[in-house]
């Protein structure tokens, strides 16, 4: 049988492993991220490489390939041969996926016209203290509701006269895609631990070395 990421959703013990671990790591990723108690943008990166890990840990290092050309930048790895994007989002009415960014109006414009979907998708909805989701959203579901919404519909523009941070997906998009009948879920309960985090101390190791 050929081997997807679908196999991820179908093992228990993975499943269970998400359920218990990504809310952890995933606060990791935002304590190193984080500066007087604001997370920074660099935190996504972060939580990608989290999701990454986790393609690692599941399929092996020579089934996922992370050395993607930098001019497919909505491909974030390909696992057994299949492109993937990695998005993450934050509280119960999701929005702000970014589909690219740019703060050119052109540019934005053009790339509305000129988009459709590419790849499959892992979603992750983080809801801290409630319960959010990681999905998995292939291409085809990705496809069939841009269609159906039509572009204008499927893609959030940036305002003009504002500071745009990107083009983004839109909230009726979203809800599309993840209530979709083929679609893969795993629910998650978003609970904070207790962590004693250090940001300098394994650097502060490295260079105690002789």
């Amino acid at each position: 049988m050929e081997k997807s990421i679908v196999d991820l959703f179908n093992d228990g013990k993975i499943v269970n492993k998400i359920k218990k671990r990504l809310p952890y790591l995933f606060q990791m990723a935002e304590l190193e991220s984080s500066r007087y108690g604001k997370i920074g943008m660099e935190v996504g990166s972060l939580r990608e490489k989290v999701i990454i890990a986790l393609l690692i840990y599941k399929f092996g290092e020579n089934n996922v390939n992370i050395n993607i050309p930098i001019t497919k930048a909505e491909i974030d790895v390909i696992v057994f041969g299949n492109p993937i994007s990695i998005k993450t989002i934050s509280g119960k009415n999701p929005g702000g996926i970014k589909l690219i960014w740019t703060v050119d109006a052109n540019s934005a414009l053009d790339f509305m016209n000129n988009y459709i979907p590419i790849c499959d998708m892992i979603l992750v909805n983080i809801i801290w203290n409630d319960e959010g989701s990681f999905y998995y959203i292939p291409i085809e579901v990705q496809r069939e509701t841009f269609n159906k919404l039509c572009k204008e519909k499927y893609i959030k523009l940036p305002k003009p006269g504002t500071n745009p941070r990107g083009v983004e997906m839109s909230k009726d998009a979203i809800i599309a895609l993840t209530n979709h009948k083929l679609i893969k879920r795993i629910p998650i309960e978003w609970i904070k631990s207790e962590i004693e985090y250090r940001p300098y101390e394994r650097w502060v190791e490295l260079w105690s070395e002789e």
